[in-house]
């Protein structure tokens, strides 16, 4: 599993809650990593790497739902729970914690 371990991480702001509305992702640069945030279709939240590890495609420009998220440049498919790919050998992306808190997007780092 590649999720972020709660207990070492913090809460950062990224940017006000009417950013992304449901169906919408969004690249942020939180000092050096590049977190890609998504809006389910019910109101949620998540969050991963912005970068595809297999050939540095844009996560957040590709289509997800409740459990994934597919690269736009190869449809590689990567679970929100656990960052694994679905396809053997393509790598993992970290998942993070994501949540609206007072108007804001917040994303554990």
């Amino acid at each position: 599993m590649t999720a972020v371990d709660p207990q070492t991480t913090r809460p950062v702001a990224v940017g006000p809650d009417t950013d992304l509305m449901p169906g919408e992702g969004r690249a942020y640069a939180l000092g050096n990593k590049q977190v890609a945030v998504f809006r389910m279709t019910d109101g949620t939240l998540r969050a991963t790497s912005a970068v595809c590890p297999h050939k540095a495609g844009p996560l957040a420009d590709g289509q997800f739902d409740l459990g994934k998220v597919v690269c736009p440049l190869h449809q590689y498919a990567f679970s929100f729970a656990t960052g694994t790919c679905s396809t053997d050998g393509i790598g993992t992306v970290e998942t993070y914690r994501a949540d609206d808190r007072d108007g804001q997007i917040v994303v554990w780092v």
